[in-house]
This record gives C-alpha cells, structure tokens and sequence, in this order.
C-alpha cells in the first residue's frame, strides 16, 4: 500500500471513529439537555406569571384560563427549542452540530463570552503556554537523562535516576503543588499563589514578567514529577536497543560513540518516544483538571471543572469533543509515524484491507 492510501486509511479510521464517539455522546448528554431545558422552560414560564400584571389579574378573575394559557406557552417554547422533535432525530442534530463544531451557548459568561466555541479558543492557548511548554522541559530531560543512564547502565547514575522517578512519579501532582504553594507564597512570599496574572492585569512588558512569575510554580510542579518517568522509560527503551548485534557491530567497526547513541541506537528507539512526544504534546493541549485548579490556571483543565460544577452541558459537550479529537489525531500522527519509519505497519495495513 502506498503512503498516500495508507494516511487516507488512517484518516477515514480516525473521523469515522470521532462520529461514533460523538453520536454515543449526544446520546447521553441529550436526555440531560432535554430535562435542564424543559426544567428552564418551566421557570420562565413561572417567572413570567409572578412578574406579569396581566397574568396575575388573570389568575385571580379566571384560574382555568390562566392554566390554559400555561400549557399553551409550554407548547410554544418546546416548539421553539425543538424539543417536540423526535429524541433520536435532536440526538442526530446534536451530533452534526458538534461535528461542525457548532457547540452553542452557556448560560452565564465565562472569560466574558458566552458562545462555547470562543470559550475554548481563549482557555487553549492559555494551557498550551504552561503545559506544552512544560512537556517539552520534561520531554527534554528526560530524553538527555535516560540516554545518560543507559550508557552507564547498572552505575550510580542510573541507580539514583532509577530511585529518583519511581519516587516523583509517585507524587500527585496536585498535592505537590500545593506544598509548594504553601513554601513559596504563604511562608517566603516570593511567589503568586495561583491564577494568570495580578488583579488589576500590569500594561506593557511587565504583563509578560506577571505571567512569568504566575507560571514558575504550576511549571516547577510538572515539570519535577513528570520528567523522571520520562527518563525511565527513555532509559529501558535504549538499553534494550544498545544490546542489539547491529549496535555491536558499529563499535566493532571504530563507530564514535556519540554517533552509535545518537545515530544508531536513538533511531532505533524513534517509534516508541515520538508515540510518547505526540501524545505527550496533544495530551498538554487538555490540561489537567486538578493542576489547574489548584493553582486557578485559567486554562482547559480548569475550564472542565467550572463547566462540570455548573452543569454546563454545552461546554461539558464542545471539551469532550475536542478532548476526543486530539487523542485520534495523536493515534493518527503515531500511525503517520510508525508507517514513514517502519514499512512493515504499511505492508500489514495492505493486507488486511
């Protein structure tokens, strides 16, 4: 199978697998919008009567027709809705809206806006500026620090790196975050306990050093228990590469050293850590819902909680999607991967199709 059939393969795998999740979704998430809005129609119409002058002379001089008038009204608003479709044809309306990420409203405003879409546009680049930038420290270190051990496999080096992920990986990373806070901003007083940036926002440069000095905590907290089992796996990848014979056989030949790590055994290693940094990078792109709220980070993860605590089904429905969207394209990128540099994947995929 050639490249450009095999990534149309990949493709049509990846968008037919986000239409089934997003139909099983609006599945769900449909009879809840169904009973919160017909819940909210209630109200209005409730409200409507204990405001109204009209309707209040109405219910004292003719209560029947008062309750007429109720049930015409509730009539209405279904209509209006729609919710007096059929329930499977609303959950396939559902379905092709979000698909073209027509995601809707919330009821009240978050970061000032109320149109979903534009709600995550503004929480996404927030989150990529502290957890990308933190995957690729961790990415960084652990890559350098797992070559490191394995060349010196079985050396104190390796023990310590060994000892030193096993136990930060241990940490949650919500509580180590808040024993920083707790060091750094209520002992010491050195550093901004949470959120983005002061309140009143600083103009100018020195907006960016307020951002700067808001993210030293939240990325000191990922960056130190994620990095070593980074490191980990990076290190047992190598090892098992650098007894292969054809590594043995480039030291045989006078190979340098760094050219048999870097050349030789990394490539070797590529599939399985560019898995890891796709997802890694695509995965940041979500944040995390317990880091971000620990330290008020205004960003995806966050965003997820305010919109589960405030049963905002429409935002719950546009996070849930692009969460979902940025798992199958990391698959996808790792299939692209794994078929450009092993053409084995390719070879099978042609015979399975």
């Amino acid at each position: 199978m050639g490249y450009g059939k095999y990534l149309a393969y990949r493709l049509s795998n990846a968008l037919l697998v986000l239409l089934i999740v997003t139909f099983v979704v609006s599945i769900l998430f449909t009879k809840v919008a169904d009973e919160q809005l017909r819940s909210s129609i209630q109200e209005q119409i409730n409200l409507r009567v204990r405001t109204d002058p009209n309707l209040q002379k109405l219910a004292k001089s003719d209560p029947q027709a008062l309750e007429e008038w109720k049930e015409r009204e509730y009539k209405r608003l279904l209509h209006a809705y729609g919710l007096d479709k059929p329930y499977w044809q609303r959950v396939i309306e559902r379905t092709k809206d979000t698909m073209l990420l027509r995601f809707g409203d919330v009821r009240s405003a978050i970061f000032g806006e109320t149109n979903v879409r534009k709600i995550i546009a503004i929480a996404i680049p927030r989150t990529v500026l502290l957890f990308t930038t933190s995957s690729l420290i961790v990415m960084f270190l652990g890559l350098a620090l797992g070559i490191k051990a394995a060349q010196k496999a079985g050396g104190l080096f390796d023990r310590a790196l060994s000892v030193f992920a096993m136990v930060t990986t241990s940490i949650p990373m919500w509580w180590f975050g808040m024993i920083l806070i707790l060091i750094f901003s209520f002992k010491l007083n050195l550093l901004p306990s949470g959120g983005m940036t002061s309140i009143p926002p600083k103009t100018g440069f020195a907006y960016y050093i307020d951002v700067l000095k808001h993210m030293i905590l939240p990325l000191t907290t990922i960056v130190f228990v994620s990095f070593g089992g980074w490191a980990w796996v990076t290190r047992n990848l190598m090892i098992g590469t650098l007894q292969e014979d054809f590594i043995m056989a480039a030291r045989a030949k006078g190979v340098p050293e760094n050219r048999v790590i870097y050349g030789h055994a990394l490539r070797a290693t590529a599939p399985p850590i560019i898995t890891m940094t796709i997802f890694t990078l695509l995965g940041s792109l979500n944040g995390a819902i317990l880091t971000e709220s620990v330290f008020n980070w205004p960003g995806m993860g966050r965003l997820y909680w305010v919109a589960i605590q405030q049963m905002e089904l429409n935002l719950i429905m546009g996070l849930t999607y692009i969460s979902v969207a940025l798992y199958l394209i990391g698959v996808l990128l790792a299939d692209l991967a794994y078929g450009y540099l092993d053409p084995r994947v390719k070879v099978g995929v042609s015979q399975q199709v």
